[in-house]
């Protein structure tokens, strides 16, 4: 199995550097991540006729192909099926993002983006977070915090979500997000398959105007965060507050059939004609 590993903090994260040393032991690994942070770029290329990416070598341990990009995550998997990183691969693993990425931080994750796009060019795709001891903020982990991230505990996980996939391949391309406790692998509880919770364990709850010195006009926007949220055992965010793994399949590009007859009466007045299934 060729797997692609990237994430959204860059190629000189340590989480990075873990998942891709544990991810050896399934295949051959080729890591491709941005140069720099693009956390929240969820699966963003950029303005296609306007970027110029370029990619220069890095050096990941036991790694032989490692890659920095001069874009975000997408960009990286997107050019990785279209052979920039040589043959095709068969899985695409992102992560360890620091700080769990659950409720809806998933829309707007560069580490579950990555897995998405994989998914849209026809790759399954896994995304492998891990909630970081303070500061868990929409998917983000402070500085301060990353010294004390049990980062063998998410690879083991994430491991252990790949060898399932590959000794049972699913029919069709899937997303596997993934959301590890940050604790030693035998201090975890459990593991669930878990729902996307409404929200993360913090949330933004206000944004004030500053006006901005000398610029008349212009204003700085001061966030305000609110108190961690205690959530539903049965989420992805409320099984890692109760230490255990969450296992997530998001869904698929599937259309969704709902009959709204107001909704076809306005179609229906606007271009004269409607179409049925």
């Amino acid at each position: 199995m060729r797997i692609l590993v990237t994430n959204d903090d860059g190629i000189d994260s340590v989480g990075l550097h873990v998942l891709a040393s544990a991810m050896r032991a399934h295949g051959e690994v080729v890591v491709a991540a941005p140069d720099g942070e693009y956390s929240g770029a969820s699966a963003s290329l950029g303005a296609l006729h306007l970027v110029q990416p370029e990619m220069r070598q890095a050096t990941v341990a036991g790694i032989d192909q490692a890659w920095a990009v001069t874009g975000p995550p997408a960009l990286c998997v997107m050019f990785g099926r279209l052979g920039a990183f040589g043959p095709p691969f068969d899985l695409v693993v992102s992560g360890i993002n620091p700080g769990a990425n659950v409720g809806r931080a998933v829309y707007h994750s560069g580490t579950v983006g990555a897995a998405l796009t994989a998914r849209a060019g026809g790759l399954s795709g896994v995304a492998v977070s891990q909630a970081v001891a303070e500061g868990d903020i929409e998917g983000q982990g402070s500085e301060a915090a990353l010294a004390s991230q049990h980062w063998e505990t998410a690879a083991q996980a994430a491991s252990a979500v790949v060898a399932g996939l590959a000794a049972d391949w699913p029919a069709r391309p899937v997303v596997v997000n993934v959301n590890v406790p940050n604790l030693p692998a035998d201090a975890v509880r459990g593991w669930r398959y878990a729902t996307v919770g409404a929200i993360p364990p913090r949330t933004l709850t206000e944004v004030t105007l500053v006006p901005k010195a000398g610029h008349r006009g212009a204003f700085h926007l001061r966030m305000a965060w609110g108190d961690k949220q205690v959530l539903p055992p049965d989420t992805d965010g409320g099984a890692v507050e109760r230490d255990e793994i969450a296992v997530t399949y998001l869904s698929g590009l599937v259309a969704e059939a709902r009959d709204s007859t107001a909704m076809d009466a306005h179609l229906d007045a606007l271009v004269g004609m409607v179409k049925r299934p």
